[in-house]
C-alpha cells in the first residue's frame, strides 16, 4: 500500500467561482490540492504579474481553507516557446519562466510543470530544438537558484512523447532541478511508446503524474488528447497504477480534465464521477489517498 496525494486541475472546476469558493470546493470534493494554470491566455498569463498584495491575498486564502497548490502548469510556453525563431518570443518565454519561479516562491508552490514543446505554432527544425535546449538550461538555472523544481510533461506533440525523451534532455541540462512529469494519457496515445517500460526506466525522475484518458494515434487517426471520458480511451489505468505501486511511487497524482473551462453544464458532477473512477482503481491496486482534513 502506498500513500499518494490526489489533486484536481483548476480548469475542471466552475470558472465563475471566487478563489475561496474554488479552494473550499476542492476540499469538499475530496482532493488534497489544486493544480494552478498559467496557460497561453492573456487572463492566465496576467497571473505572473500579480502584485504583492494579490499574492498575499491568494496565499492567505490557501492557508485559511487548508488547500495547497502542488504544481504550477506553465503551458503558456505553447504561445511563447523556448525554441522560437523569433528572438523577442524567446525573450518573452524566459521572462515568463523567471516570473513563474518568483510566483511559486511567493505562493509556496514547489514544482513548475513545463510544456515540452520546442515550438508549437511554428515549424519544427534542428534549430528550434537547439534553441529549446539552450533556453531550457537558462530556465533550470533560474529555478535552481530558488529551489524550485522544473518538470517536463510528456506531451500531445511529437517533440517529447515519453520519459526517455525527457531523460535525453536531462543529459544536455544536468541538474537535479529538472525532472519528468508524465501524463499517462499522452504516454499511452503514441504508438512508439511502451508506457510500462517507460515508467520502469524513468521512475527515478518522476515528480508528479497526470491522470488523463486519450485515444491512440494510428496511421489514419491523429489521436485525441483531451476530453476523452475516463475508461473510454486507450489508457490501462489499472495496469499502470498497479505498476507504480510496485515501483513505490509516492509522488502526487492530478486528475486533468476541462469541464469547467469548456463551459459544460455541470462540471462538479463530472469531477465527482472522475474521482469515483479513480477511487475504485486506487482501492483495487493498493493506493491510499492522503487524508483530506
Amino acid at each position: 500500500m502506498t500513500v499518494n496525494s490526489l489533486g484536481i486541475y483548476e480548469k475542471a472546476l466552475p470558472q465563475d467561482l471566487s478563489w475561496k469558493e474554488k479552494f473550499n470546493l476542492v476540499k469538499k470534493l475530496g482532493f488534497n490540492f489544486l493544480e494552478f494554470s498559467v496557460d497561453e491566455s492573456d487572463a492566465r498569463l496576467a497571473r505572473l504579474d500579480w502584485t504583492k498584495e494579490q499574492r498575499k491575498e491568494f496565499r492567505d486564502l490557501m492557508w485559511d481553507t487548508d488547500i495547497r497548490i502542488n504544481n504550477l502548469m506553465l503551458s503558456g510556453h505553447r504561445r511563447f516557446p523556448l525554441g522560437s525563431k523569433d528572438p523577442e518570443t524567446r525573450k518573452k518565454s524566459l521572462e515568463m519562466c523567471q516570473k513563474a519561479v518568483d510566483l511559486c516562491v511567493d505562493l509556496g508552490i514547489h514544482n513548475i510543470q513545463m510544456a515540452g514543446y520546442d515550438v508549437y505554432y511554428e515549424e519544427k527544425s534542428e534549430n528550434s530544438r537547439e534553441l529549446y535546449v539552450e533556453n531550457l538550461a537558462k530556465c533550470v538555472h533560474m529555478a535552481a537558484k530558488k529551489n524550485i523544481m522544473l518538470s517536463i510533461e510528456t506531451m500531445d506533440d511529437p517533440f517529447i512523447t515519453n520519459i526517455a525523451d525527457i531523460k535525453q534532455y536531462k543529459k544536455q541540462v544536468r541538474s537535479p532541478w529538472l525532472q519528468a512529469y508524465p501524463d499517462l494519457g499522452n504516454l499511452s496515445a503514441w504508438p512508439q511508446n511502451d508506457p510500462a517500460k517507460d515508467l520502469e526506466n524513468g521512475i527515478g525522475n518522476i515528480v508528479a503524474i497526470h491522470l488523463k484518458d486519450t485515444l491512440a494515434v494510428t496511421d489514419g487517426f491523429e489521436g485525441k488528447f483531451r476530453d476523452v471520458p475516463f475508461g473510454e480511451g486507450c489508457v490501462d489505468f489499472e495496469g499502470l497504477l498497479r505498476e507504480l505501486v510496485r515501483l513505490d511511487y509516492n509522488g502526487s497524482f492530478t486528475i486533468e480534465m476541462w469541464p469547467g473551462d469548456n463551459g459544460d453544464d455541470d462540471p462538479v458532477a463530472e469531477v465527482k464521477e472522475a474521482k469515483a473512477f479513480f477511487d475504485k482503481i486506487f482501492k483495487k491496486v493498493g493506493i491510499e489517498q492522503e487524508p483530506v482534513d
